[in-house]
C-alpha cells in the first residue's frame, strides 16, 4: 500500500536541505502498510474514479485522505446540516457547517505543519520523466514494478474517449500528449496493441488517423528526437550561442520569463549537442508505430514547421517561421563548423555552468517540472556518472503524486500555497479554542520555510533575483521567490502576530517581515501591477520569438492581477502593523497597484484569472485587494461593475460555474449545463461579501451559502468537481486542496459578516 512521508530526506547520499526538509512530501509503497480493509477501500476508491471518469476526471486525494484521517484518528461527530429549500440559514446551522469543516480540514494538516495536496493535471510531465531515464538506463531502479503499475494506471483512466490524451485532463485530445502517453506504454512494457481496453492501439490509430507524429509541436519533437524517433534535422533551431551574446541585448535569455528560461536552457544543450539516445529495437519499433512512412525516407527538412490543429493554440507568424528558417539554412551550418564551432562549444560550457547554478541553489529540484527534466538529462549528457546527475535523481520523489487514479507528475509542489490558504480559511472559522494546535504547527512551518538568503555567489550575473524573505510555491529548498505565495505567507505571520503565543506560538521576526515586505516591493512595475517570480519589463515584441504551439505569452514575465491584489492585501495590513517601516514607498506601492487593478479591468466588470480559472477567479482576487485597500461598492466604480459581473453570472442553484475554455478564449465561459463548481462559488461568494453586497441585498449570498452548505460530505469535506488551476492560460492544474479550504472558508465568512437567525 502507498504511504507519504513527510519531512524525509532518506538515506541518500545525495540529497541535501536548508531546513531539515520541512514540506518535503514524498511516497513510497510499503507492501506491509494498511489493514485488509483499508487496502480494500483503497481498490474501491479506485473502482470508483475509472467508472467515472469521464465525468469527474480529477482525483479527490484519496490515498493521502485515508493516511491523515487514519493517523489522527479522525471520526466526523458533528451531525451534518441540511438547510431545505424554503428554509432560512440560521446561524447555528452554519456553525455547524464550519465546525465540520474546519475539523475535517484541520485533521489533514501533515507533522510538519503543511497541507499535503496533489498539484497535477498537466499530461505532458511524466513521460519526458519516463523518456530521460530509459534512455539513461535508471528507468527501473527509479521506477521498480509498483511505481510503473500506477503510472499504467493514470494513463489508461485519463485517456480521451477519442483515444488520444489532452494537453490536461480535461482536454480535448492533442498530437503532444497523445505521443508522449503511447511512447510512455510502450516503454512501460506495454505491446503495440496492449494496455486497458486497448488503449496503445486507441492511442496509435488517434496518432496515425491525424498524420504520424510528424505533426507533433516543437517540444514533442525535441523528445522524440532525443528519444531516436525523430531526427535532429526536423526540429528548429534552439541557438545555445544565446546564452552568451551581450547581456544588454533585448534577446539574451535573461530578459526571458523565469520558467522558459530555464525550459530553453537545457533544451538548447541538449539541441547543441545532438544528443540521441540508444537506439534499442523499441526505438526501432516506435519509428515504425508512429510514422506513415518508412523513417528513412521523412524528408526532415520539411516537417520542422508541421503541427496539428489539435495542438495549435498559438500559431506562428509568417516573419517567425522565417525567421527559424534563416537560423536554419544559415546560421546553424555556419555555427557547426570551424572556427564558428569554437563558439558552441564555448556556449555549451556557459549553458551548463547556468545549469549547475540552478541545480544547486534550488537543491536539485529545479523551478519546475519541464525544467528539472530536462536538467537531469543535460547533467547525465555532459557527465553519465557525475554527482550531478545522482543529486537529480534524489529528488525525483519531490515531483510525484498517487491518488486513486494513479502515479502522476505534478508541475510543481504546492505546499506553501495551499498552507497559506487553509490557515486563512481555518482563522476565518473563529473556533480557535477547538484547533489551537493545527494553527501552531501551521504556524511554525511558515517560519521555517520563509527563504532565508538570495541566491549564492554573483546571482545576478547568474540572471536571477533576489529570494532574501521570500516564500516559495512548493518548500524552502525550491528556493524560487513568488510573490503572491511571500504574500500569503506574510499575511499568515501577521495575523498569528495578533494572537496569543500560548496558541500559536513566538511570532516571526520583525526583520523577516521587513526582508518579505522588500521581496513584494522589488516585484513592482511601473504600472503598479505584480509580476510572479521576476521583474516585468522586457518588450512585448519578444513574444514574436515564442517558439512554442502550445502556450502563448511564454517568453516574457507579466503583471498579474492575483499577485497585485495578494500584495495588496498584504502591504495594508502589514502598515497597520508596522507603520512607520518604508512609510511612503508602502503608501505609493498600494496606491499605484490598486490603480493597476482598476487599469485592468474587462469592460464587462470581470477580471481575467491568469493562475485559476478564471473570470471568477481574478475578481475574486481583485475584490479582495481593493476592498483591502477601502475600496468599496460606494466610493469605487470597479467594485460596482465587478458585484454586477458576479451577480448576473450567478446560476440558478446559487452557485457559480465557469469553464477552463474560459481561460484560452480570454472571455466568460459557464460550465456546460450551467453547472455550479464549489470552488468557484466560494471564489465568488468570498468577493461578494468582502464588496458589501450583505448591506445591498443579502439574497445572493444567502443562495450561494446554501448550495455550499447542502454540498458538504458526511465526513465534512466537500467532493471533488472540475479542475480549477491554470498554467499560461491553457495548461490546466488540479489543486486537490481546494475543494474542502475555499468552500469553507465562503460558509465562515458568511458566518462572520451576514447576520443571521
Amino acid at each position: 500500500m502507498w504511504r507519504l512521508n513527510i519531512a524525509d530526506g532518506g538515506n541518500d547520499p545525495y540529497i541535501f536541505s536548508t531546513n531539515n526538509f520541512v514540506g518535503r512530501q514524498i511516497w513510497e509503497f510499503d507492501p506491509d502498510y494498511g489493514t485488509p480493509e483499508e487496502r480494500a477501500q483503497v481498490e474501491a476508491n479506485r473502482e470508483n474514479f475509472r467508472k467515472n471518469r469521464f465525468k469527474v476526471k480529477a482525483s479527490s486525494d484519496l490515498l493521502w485522505q485515508i493516511q491523515a484521517l487514519k493517523e489522527k484518528n479522525f471520526e466526523q461527530t458533528i451531525p451534518q446540516v441540511k438547510v431545505g429549500g424554503d428554509e432560512e440559514i440560521t446561524y447555528e446551522a452554519t456553525t455547524r457547517a464550519v465546525r465540520r469543516g474546519a475539523h475535517f480540514l484541520s485533521a489533514l494538516q501533515a507533522s510538519d505543519g503543511h497541507w499535503p495536496a496533489e498539484n497535477p493535471g498537466a499530461l505532458f510531465l511524466f513521460p519526458p520523466m519516463v523518456i530521460s531515464l530509459y534512455v539513461t538506463g535508471h528507468l527501473n531502479a527509479v521506477f521498480p514494478a509498483e511505481h510503473r503499475k500506477e503510472i499504467l494506471r493514470y494513463l489508461y483512466n485519463h485517456q480521451n474517449e477519442d483515444g488520444g490524451w489532452g494537453l490536461h485532463i480535461e482536454g480535448n485530445s492533442t498530437m503532444f500528449c497523445t505521443t508522449l502517453s503511447y511512447i510512455c506504454m510502450r516503454i512501460l512494457g506495454e505491446g503495440p496493441d496492449g494496455g486497458e481496453d486497448n488503449a496503445c492501439a486507441k492511442g496509435r490509430k488517434w496518432i496515425l488517423d491525424r498524420g504520424g507524429v510528424t505533426f507533433i509541436p516543437s517540444w514533442g519533437k525535441t523528445w522524440l528526437s532525443i528519444l531516436g524517433v525523430f531526427d535532429w534535422a526536423g526540429v528548429n533551431p534552439m541557438l545555445p550561442e544565446l546564452w552568451i551574446l551581450p547581456s544588454f541585448l533585448p534577446i539574451h535569455p535573461e530578459n526571458f520569463f523565469c520558467h522558459s528560461r530555464m525550459v530553453y536552457l537545457p533544451l538548447s544543450y541538449l539541441y547543441g549537442k545532438r544528443y540521441v539516445g540508444p537506439i534499442t529495437p523499441l526505438i526501432r519499433q516506435l519509428r515504425e508505430e508512429l510514422h506513415t512512412q518508412p523513417y528513412h525516407e521523412i524528408n526532415w527538412k520539411k516537417v520542422c514547421h508541421l503541427c496539428a490543429s489539435e495542438d495549435l493554440y498559438n500559431p506562428h507568424y509568417l516573419i517567425q517561421d522565417l525567421f527559424w528558417d534563416s537560423l536554419y539554412i544559415f546560421a546553424e551550418p555556419l555555427l557547426t563548423r570551424w572556427p564558428f564551432s569554437k563558439l558552441r562549444e564555448k556556449a555549451l560550457q556557459t549553458i551548463m555552468k547556468h545549469i549547475h547554478y540552478e541545480d544547486e541553489n534550488s537543491r536539485y529540484i529545479t523551478i519546475g517540472n519541464m525544467e528539472k527534466v530536462m536538467c537531469m538529462l543535460a547533467c547525465w549528457v555532459e557527465d553519465p556518472e557525475g554527482d550531478y546527475f545522482w543529486k537529480h535523481l534524489a529528488r525525483i520523489p519531490d515531483y510525484i503524486w498517487v491518488g486513486e487514479d494513479g502515479m502522476k507528475m505534478q508541475g510543481f509542489g504546492s505546499q506553501t500555497w495551499d498552507t497559506s490558504f487553509s490557515i486563512q480559511a481555518l482563522l476565518a472559522c473563529d473556533i480557535t479554542d477547538e484547533i489551537g494546535p493545527t494553527f501552531m504547527k501551521g504556524h511554525d512551518f511558515l517560519k521555517k520555510s520563509q527563504v532565508r538568503d538570495n541566491p549564492s555567489g554573483d546571482f545576478r550575473g547568474m540572471f536571477r533575483h533576489i529570494s532574501k524573505g521570500a516564500w516559495t510555491f512548493s518548500d524552502r529548498d525550491n528556493g524560487w521567490q513568488s510573490s503572491d505565495c511571500t504574500a500569503e505567507g506574510l499575511k499568515c505571520c501577521l495575523l498569528f502576530s495578533m494572537m496569543p503565543p500560548e496558541i500559536v506560538g513566538v511570532k516571526m521576526e520583525a526583520d523577516q517581515l521587513y526582508d518579505a515586505v522588500n521581496i513584494m516591493l522589488s516585484l513592482q512595475s511601473k504600472n503598479g501591477g505584480l509580476s510572479a517570480w521576476e521583474l516585468a519589463g522586457a518588450p512585448q515584441w519578444l513574444e514574436l520569438l515564442n517558439p512554442s504551439e502550445l502556450f502563448a505569452d511564454l517568453v516574457i514575465e507579466y503583471e498579474y492581477v492575483e499577485c497585485t491584489a495578494s500584495i495588496v492585501q498584504a502591504l495594508v495590513l502589514f502598515k497597520k502593523l508596522y507603520p512607520n517601516h518604508r512609510k511612503q514607498e508602502i503608501e505609493d506601492a498600494i496606491t499605484n497597484a490598486v490603480q493597476y487593478i482598476e487599469d485592468t479591468q474587462m469592460p464587462d466588470g470581470s477580471w481575467y484569472g491568469n493562475w485559476g480559472v478564471c473570470f471568477i477567479y481574478g475578481t475574486y482576487f481583485a475584490l479582495e485587494g481593493l476592498a483591502a485597500a477601502g475600496r468599496t461598492y460606494d466610493n469605487c466604480l470597479a467594485v460596482r461593475k465587478a458585484v454586477g459581473f458576479l451577480l448576473k453570472s450567478q446560476q440558478d442553484d446559487g452557485g457559480w460555474g465557469e469553464s477552463h475554455l474560459s481561460c484560452l478564449n480570454k472571455k466568460y465561459i459557464p460550465l456546460e449545463g450551467n453547472r455550479s463548481n464549489l470552488v468557484q462559488t466560494g471564489w465568488a461568494l468570498l468577493g461578494l461579501i468582502c464588496s458589501g453586497q450583505v448591506e445591498k441585498d443579502p439574497t445572493p449570498l444567502h443562495r450561494a451559502a446554501k448550495l455550499l452548505i447542502n454540498s458538504q460530505m458526511e465526513d465534512g469535506g466537500f467532493p471533488q468537481q472540475e479542475i480549477t488551476g491554470v498554467y499560461v492560460k491553457n495548461a490546466m492544474l488540479h489543486y486537490g486542496a481546494y475543494r474542502n479550504v475555499f468552500p469553507l472558508w465562503a460558509i465562515a465568512e458568511y458566518r462572520r459578516r451576514v447576520p443571521l437567525p
